[in-house]
């Protein structure tokens, strides 16, 4: 437990310690886009850890998924994210944030030009969603040319210059959790039949073209990148080859020096050994729904060099103290989870002032 508390090198960073905040969608955001109010607050009170990796947020209309998501491609998108970046800063802390582009999870009522959804194939994920209107099925998307997927590129390098602009230490690709670029790397999402798909090197291809574009905008140093092997979530089947792909991107991303590999892990031990073996720098490891005696052990035995939390960090704000001290832990309120103003946000209670009630 005591090598948690520990300084580790992140890239170009120190970080006060070996635990991280993991990116968890909480759509408080303007409609515009704009990191709602109280988004400092939330972010601050949680930057007693060494790294601090935001919600997914879009880097373009077109990216997003969710209604009120943050966006991080507009002047007043840098200017919102920029008051929560000096906020964490103040604190000691380091904070990603993660650009996720949603692909086909997403509804053209969530979106601010209401187009029809792009992913790497015409195949709906066959899920509902949350929208204006309540809950509606997601509808077929449209398959990227390659003129749009350069454009999407683009889009993913421009984004990651307006998070550095905003104060960010870095970005946090979102190569997970069947959004667009884990859509490319899945067969059941992504059949196309030109560069982008079929064999692992091309389904691996896209994730590879948006880390190496980023990486030569804003630093390898400042770039990392989120992958969640064996994922089967909202129709993604990686295939028999799955394993093996991941091998495959991995050995790849680690050439471009990238600062963190993060990993949610789903329980292929085997897996994981072999890519902690490929992947040469920092790595974060976060396995959900993981007891708390087991807080650390991922560090001890040298799996990881950085372990991250969700629900726990959400629900507790003072959640590096309450590990310090052994003390009992907040319960996440999953109402509150999405949605909504300062309710299940920044007003869970500080160990000190459940012991003073």
């Amino acid at each position: 437990m005591t090598r948690l508390f520990q300084p580790v090198r992140l890239g170009d960073y120190t970080l006060q310690n070996r635990l991280a905040m993991a990116p968890m969608t909480r759509s408080r955001a303007e409609f515009d886009g704009t990191p709602g109010a109280l988004a400092a607050e939330y972010y601050a009170q949680r930057a007693d850890l060494g790294l601090i990796v935001t919600e997914g947020t879009q880097p373009s209309d077109d990216g997003q998924g969710y209604l009120t998501t943050p966006g991080i491609y507009t002047a007043a998108h840098v200017e919102g994210w920029r008051k929560i970046t000096s906020a964490v800063h103040a604190k000691g802390s380091h904070i990603f944030i993660q650009l996720m582009h949603a692909g086909r999870m997403s509804h053209p009522d969530n979106t601010p030009h209401h187009r029809q959804a792009v992913a790497p194939s015409a195949i709906a994920p066959g899920a509902p969603m949350f929208t204006v209107k309540g809950m509606q099925d997601i509808p077929v998307p449209r398959a990227l040319t390659l003129n749009d997927i350069r454009q999407t590129i683009a889009d993913f390098r421009h984004a990651a210059r307006r998070a550095i602009e905003a104060g960010a230490d870095g970005i946090e690709i979102h190569g997970a959790n069947a959004y667009l670029v884990h859509q490319f790397l899945a067969p059941s999402a992504n059949v196309r039949t030109d560069e982008y798909g079929g064999s692992i090197e091309n389904r691996a291809r896209f994730a590879i073209e948006v880390a190496a574009a980023i990486a030569d905008e804003i630093g390898a140093d400042r770039t990392a990148i989120r992958l969640s092997p064996g994922t089967t979530m909202w129709g993604i089947d990686e295939g028999a080859d799955g394993p093996d792909l991941y091998r495959y991107l991995v050995a790849e991303l680690d050439r471009l020096g990238l600062a963190y590999l993060h990993i949610m892990h789903l329980g292929n031990e085997g897996l994981l050994a072999d890519l902690r073996n490929l992947w040469t720098r920092a790595l974060i490891l976060s396995r959900p729904g993981r007891p708390r005696e087991q807080i650390g052990s991922d560090i001890v035995s040298g799996l990881a060099d950085l372990e991250a939390y969700g629900q726990l960090v959400l629900a507790n704000p003072d959640f590096l103290s309450r590990l310090r001290t052994d003390a009992p832990m907040n319960d996440a309120d999953p109402r509150t989870f999405f949605g909504g103003g300062a309710e299940g946000y920044v007003d869970y209670p500080l160990l000190s002032e459940a012991t003073a009630a």
